[in-house]
């Protein structure tokens, strides 16, 4: 199959393909999001050495199936290693063998599980690069690793033997929306860009995910069988996740918890009050764990310092494991829930986690992709004086304008009333007050469809839809969320689009 996306990190690979000197890439990324998968492909498995380490191993494992590698690419009659620094040694004695011409790769996958506790496994890898590989201009090493905060604090930002020393850094990212529709597309499932949204909300992007989803049914009936049914292939796929990436995992699933119950974050405080943590350093490095593999994100609020810190929920499939799959299987549940009110409740807090990986896009849609921006959110706590409010995200811009961003989840255009009309021209004018800012205020909607135009439509300066979350690489063939709003039948003929519902964050939680 033909690789989807990733041009970034294919120019990254290739350049150190064409580099004249050895180079140390550091491959990291949110499991199940195909960072093997692009190794693998991109090199067409033509290895000199390639070893994966195994999840929960122990040390003796992890030499075991090190040997096994050693054994399978050429170093015949080599003994089990005992230490880390033996295999090391085997291993250079194998590359030895290598003719020095063109590039040759040496694939260490799930690195972090070949370090076992008091295993050398650090030590002995300073070795091999700082004493061997590093000489050689025709090597490429390339580690990868799930545990995104070993890879990050024992490679690319170690201050010990490796430092410095890692060459390539490389991220892998979930799928955008425009990739995932691609990546589907090559594999025959068919969707409109509704479905397509839809799946981002629940799986995030991650191609791991998306490769489950069955052609010959449709995607209500995909979600049932992927999650919902007794014995579901994703079931379970939230507790193995934490359990593969964390020692001591109860802490990070705790939080991510608590975040999940409140989609605007707590900040650290908040934290230790809400997950019964004690005070110290555990809560600051289980954040940035976290943060490090992608299931929260930081944000400052407009205005504040870097103590006013917020942690969000950032994952997809964390979401909606913790909103869904904590009950008993039913094997037609999203079938028939995802017609319901509270689909759309659980749908407001999911399409605002997309529009927050997909802010390229959104500034691309604004036409400002040159301007350089701040993100973040901003709350005004109630007072004698104002209400208070909330705005989820505000695009500060460096041209002087700043895009106050309503996300609302429909199912149909939205349609602005008079109240809400003024409550949004009140919010604008409280940001103004509170903030002090001189930078011209812009009301952005962001909405699957669109907005009906009537009297009160011109409250929004922009609007955004769904569609221009996509990028210009969708295939022709995928309908377009206003091709199939223009076949939807009238209001009378189907009752649950007589008046959509429409929910954002603050409204359900």
């Amino acid at each position: 199959m033909t690789l989807t996306g990733r041009s970034r990190e294919r120019k990254m690979l290739q350049s150190c393909l064409d580099s004249p000197e050895a180079e140390f890439v550091a491959v990291y990324g949110r499991r199940r999001v195909g960072k093997t998968y692009l190794i693998r492909h991109f090199f067409a498995d033509s290895f000199v050495f390639y070893a994966t380490g195994l999840a929960q191993g122990t040390m003796n494992d992890q030499l075991t199936v090190f040997h096994q590698a050693l054994l399978k690419y050429g170093a015949a009659g080599a003994s089990r290693p005992t230490t880390w620094l033996q295999a090391f040694q085997q291993l250079i004695d194998l590359l030895d063998q290598v003719p020095r011409s063109g590039k040759h790769v040496v694939f260490l996958d799930e690195l972090p599980w070949f370090d076992t506790r008091r295993s050398g496994f650090v030590t002995a890898l300073e070795y091999f690069w700082n004493g061997y590989a590093s000489a050689r201009d025709d090597l490429i090493l390339i580690t990868c690793g799930s545990a995104a905060s070993w890879m990050i604090n024992q490679l690319i930002r170690d201050h010990g033997g490796l430092h410095n020393r890692v060459t390539m850094p490389i991220h892998i990212a979930p799928f955008t929306l425009s990739e995932s529709a691609e990546y589907l597309d090559q594999r025959g499932v068919v969707m409109n860009h509704y479905q397509l949204l839809e799946a981002q909300m629940i799986f995030g992007g991650v191609p791991y995910y998306l490769r489950h989803l069955n052609r010959q049914l449709g995607f209500a009936q995909n979600v049932d069988r992927l999650c919902f049914e007794d014995n579901a292939p994703l079931r379970d796929e939230y507790e193995t996740m934490f359990r593969s990436l964390f020692r001591s995992s109860e802490r990070h699933s705790r939080i991510v918890e608590a975040l999940a119950g409140k989609p605007s974050g707590y900040n650290q405080e908040e934290l230790l009050a809400a997950t019964k943590t004690p005070p110290g350093g555990t809560l600051t490095r289980v954040l940035t764990e976290l943060e490090e593999s992608g299931f929260i994100r930081t944000t400052t609020p407009f205005g504040a310092k870097r103590k006013g810190t917020q942690y969000q929920l950032a994952d997809a499939f964390s979401l909606f494991h913790l909103t869904f799959l904590k009950q008993p299987p039913d094997p037609s549940f999203w079938t028939r829930f995802s017609m319901t009110p509270r689909h759309s409740a659980w749908a407001g807090l999911a399409f605002e986690q997309v529009c927050a990986t997909h802010l390229p896009q959104i500034k691309r849609a604004l036409g400002i992709s040159g301007v350089t921006t701040r993100q973040s959110g901003w709350r005004a706590t109630r007072t004698d004086d104002h209400p208070g409010a909330q705005i989820d995200l505000v695009i500060d811009r460096a041209d002087g304008v700043i895009n106050l961003c309503e996300m609302k989840y429909t199912t149909a255009d939205f349609t602005l009333t008079a109240a809400t009309a003024r409550s949004l021209r009140e919010r604008r004018e409280l940001f103004r007050t509170v903030t002090g800012t001189r930078s011209a205020l812009h009301l952005t909607l962001i909405t699957p469809y669109g907005l009906s135009r009537n009297q009160w439509s011109d409250t929004f300066q922009q609007v955004i839809t769904a569609d221009d979350l996509f990028t210009d690489t969708v295939r022709p063939r995928l309908q377009t969320l206003s091709d199939l709003a223009a076949r939807l039948p009238d209001a009378d003929e189907v009752p649950w689009t007589r008046s959509p519902e429409v929910f954002s964050p603050r409204d359900t939680w």
